[in-house]
């Protein structure tokens, strides 16, 4: 049987759960306890959703800018989707049942899931654990190793530039009496090793450092730190969250004792991620959540399949593709820095240029507010930093650690390219991007300036 389609042409679900759907609306009883034929009930169109009434300033429904956001979420890839749609309405068993096939048939496509994940950063199965994303993998990693071993160990070591909601678990343990290292981090954005070694003491339990920075791309040396933490003795959790299906990841050869897993950053769906734990030698958790003691009883709560899923589905397609996305996003990166570069004087890419992820770009553009360019850049979907800081005015965290000067870092922009970027969106972001920033030099006095030859940091500038 040909699999079903929607009125709007987009495949809905499996022939089998066409079927099923169908079955349910056969003979239905209303409230006078009559039967309700088929032909007799209101059909459910699709609805087109309108969210003015909530948001004013949402474009015209017409138009809808590209997207060049790719560190803070993805698309769904379609692959991922059609894993998905069977177990929303065909096999919906909850994974925990054990007394019938509902069960045990969506519990085997929990564990095949499971595999999935751990064949891309070649671990066993049985030490990938589910949860709802890389924040929660975080907290439970932070907050629940060091828990388990207070009682010997209470030293935790992580950098300056780390994802919020591991800096923000450092200052929850530090408030229940840990003693927290936050290393600094050199020009280029990478921590130094000699610092790292220096500050591992007796009591440290763990050193946590991301793999991938969310906001300018720098690679950390994982595998050294890996190594330094294993000759030390000392637990290493890392934050892969912008890593996982884009780098090759091995928790073994680079001795990762902890690992987080997002689902969104890899064209998997939201509200689900992983976190690898190593099993030998042994790695022990507190669960920081309280409940039925799934997931090894270090995640209590009952594992979405359809997520999951989507999340193996997901890493299963990264491991395919890894290799032809790698090539093809360095050369659109490539593509993207050099036609901005030849065009605009005094542009700054932060981070190290080398020793980075390609696909997420940090330009700094001097003599321009980045708010009023990304104001400009209406048509392009872009950021000036981190997503779950972009709320605040004040210039990233992670630009300042790298010691750029507080007008640098309030006129960044980070552009995020992906797998589904297009070579033609690339150009277009970069001609509108040099188009309004030169608009915007022409509008600044301190760019008058410097075009006649002032030197701005000899001024002495006075208040009135």
């Amino acid at each position: 049987m040909l699999p079903t389609f929607c009125r709007c042409g987009s495949r809905l679900f499996s022939s089998r759960g066409y079927l099923f759907a169908r079955a349910l609306q056969t003979k239905v009883k209303d409230h006078t306890n009559n039967i309700v034929q088929p032909q007799d009930r209101p059909q459910v169109q699709p609805k087109h959703i309108d969210i003015s009434d909530v948001r004013k300033d949402m474009p015209d429904k017409e138009f809808r800018p590209l997207y060049l956001d790719a560190q803070a979420t993805t698309p769904l890839d379609p692959r991922v989707l059609d894993a998905m749609l069977p177990y929303f309405v065909s096999y919906y068993g909850n994974p925990h049942s054990r007394t019938h096939a509902y069960g045990w048939e969506t519990e085997a496509a929990v564990e095949k899931a499971r595999k999935q994940v751990a064949d891309l950063i070649a671990a066993d199965p049985r030490e990938i654990i589910f949860t709802s994303g890389a924040t929660e993998s975080n907290n439970v990693a932070l907050k629940g190793v060091a828990r388990f071993y207070k009682s010997k160990k209470k030293h935790v070591i992580t950098s300056q530039t780390e994802h919020k909601c591991v800096l923000d678990s450092c200052r929850a343990l530090e408030a229940e009496g840990f003693d927290v290292t936050y290393l600094p981090v050199q020009k280029n954005g990478i921590i130094n090793m000699k610092e790292l070694e220096s500050a591992i003491r007796p009591d440290t339990v763990m050193v946590s450092i991301m793999t991938v920075n969310n906001e300018i791309g720098v690679k950390q040396p994982i595998a050294e730190i890996g190594a330094l933490c294993q000759a030390k003795k000392v637990f290493f959790h890392t934050d892969a969250a912008q890593a996982v299906g884009k780098i090759p990841l091995n928790v073994n050869e680079m001795n990762i004792d902890l690992m987080s897993i997002s689902g969104h950053k890899l064209y998997g769906p939201k509200g689900v991620g992983a976190m690898f734990i190593r099993r030998r030698p042994r790695v022990r958790v507190e669960a920081i959540q309280s409940g039925g003691g799934q997931e090894r009883g270090m995640r209590s709560g009952t594992v979405p399949t359809p997520l999951v899923v989507g999340l193996g589905s997901a890493c299963e397609i990264a491991a395919q593709e890894m290799e032809y996305d790698s090539m093809r996003i360095t050369a659109l990166s490539q593509r993207l820095i050099k036609k901005i570069n030849e065009a605009l004087p005094q542009v700054v890419q932060n981070g190290d240029p080398k020793q980075c992820y390609p696909g997420c770009i940090n330009l700094s553009f001097a003599f321009v507010e980045g708010e009023s360019l990304l104001m400009a850049l209406k048509d392009v979907a872009l950021s000036s930093g981190s997503a779950c800081t972009s709320a605040s005015l004040e210039p990233s965290y992670v630009l300042r650690a790298i010691g750029a000067d507080e007008d640098l870092a309030h006129s960044s922009i980070r552009f995020g390219i992906g797998r589904f970027t297009t070579a033609e969106e690339v150009d277009y972001a970069a001609e509108k991007c040099i188009q309004h920033v030169k608009r915007l030099r022409e509008m600044s006095p301190l760019w008058e300036m410097v075009q006649d030859g002032v030197d701005l940091k000899s001024i002495k500038w006075t208040q009135h």
